[in-house]
């Protein structure tokens, strides 16, 4: 094989000659990047999809907080009891493929802007300012996430808030598309990029903060895969509780802006104002709890799920810069 080019800093390239050396066979530039991606999108779409239940009581708290107003397990109750156990499964499709698309630029995204960004500042410089790094890395992908996310969010929204509106994924998003055009996928742009981002970039940091303290104490190169699964478990599950908490202002806005259609010439930013008024800072934090339980476990899972593929199809070869 011939030897890879040189990344500019001695020690980033003694680092990808250790790895090159462990496993010549080791996917390396757009085949590992790709499979990045398909351990996100997998990831993504199991955590979300499975968590589809507490999502719509979620939701149903957030947009009618009058008549949902007994907590999670009382908003299970009171909708089994109107509509049906079926009800609380209701999004599933968009949910699921949204998050698939979502989680491919999002991991993926991910180590790709890190890897650019170690490839910019020199490994020595990135790793001494590694929390920016993980920042600027994150927000960038989520960016790029949201693109492909937002179109079927909307369309789960308007499913969950209008059980009547259409019959699945591909009949609300044609509805959609056919009654208000491609405009109204995006009217939640706004919203979903102040809501994801700043989740994302929380939900790293904090992650790769938390396993960099883990692995002080614990030998990474010694440690079972089992206990690497527990160690992302619960490294996800604190960054789950971070970026649930940072995030969820703009949970609630995103759910209030796409259950209905704006006014004639009313646009997303006036609209987003007369929310965050009629909301206050109270009313944002409706179904904190449910989404509390819901983003610590699904971000604890994916974590899990995301380390367990990456070991399975063999995409080991990312740099880490944690101390």
């Amino acid at each position: 094989m011939a030897p890879a080019a040189s990344t500019g800093s001695v020690k980033l390239d003694a680092v990808k000659q250790q790895v090159l050396a462990k496993d010549p066979s080791a996917p390396q530039g757009a085949a590992l990047y790709a499979r990045f991606a398909f351990a996100g999108a997998l990831c993504c779409s199991i955590t979300h999809g499975g968590l589809t239940p507490v999502d719509v009581v979620k939701t149903r708290i957030q947009l009618d907080p009058a008549t949902y107003n007994r907590g999670l397990i009382g908003g299970f109750k009171q909708i089994i009891a109107k509509e049906g156990a079926g009800a609380v499964w209701t999004g599933f499709g968009p949910t699921a493929a949204g998050y698939f698309l979502q989680g491919a630029f999002k991991f993926g995204g991910y180590e790709f802007f890190k890897q650019k960004s170690i490839d910019l500042l020199g490994y020595e410089t990135a790793q001494k300012n590694r929390t920016a790094v993980y920042l600027a890395s994150a927000g960038c992908a989520e960016f790029f996430a949201d693109i492909a996310l937002c179109p079927l969010e909307a369309t789960r929204i308007r499913l969950v808030s209008e059980p009547t509106f259409a019959n699945g994924l591909i009949g609300g998003f044609s509805k959609i598309l056919k009654t208000e055009g491609v405009g109204a996928f995006y009217s939640g742009f706004g919203p979903i990029l102040f809501k994801q981002v700043p989740y994302t970039m929380s939900k790293f940091v904090v992650y790769e903060k938390v396993s960099e303290l883990i692995y002080r104490s614990v030998d990474k190169s010694k440690a079972s895969d089992g206990l690497q699964t527990v160690i992302n478990l619960g490294s996800g599950l604190m960054a789950g509780f971070a970026a649930a908490l940072v995030s969820q202002p703009a949970d609630t806005m995103l759910s209030k802006i796409n259950k209905t259609k704006g006014l004639p010439g009313e646009g997303t930013t006036s609209r987003l104002i007369k929310i965050a008024k009629e909301l206050g800072l109270r009313g944002s934090y409706a179904g904190v709890g449910a989404r509390l339980f819901m983003v610590g476990t699904l971000t604890a899972g994916q974590f899990a799920i995301y380390g367990d593929i990456k070991k399975a199809i063999g995409a080991t070869g990312g740099v880490e810069i944690a101390a």
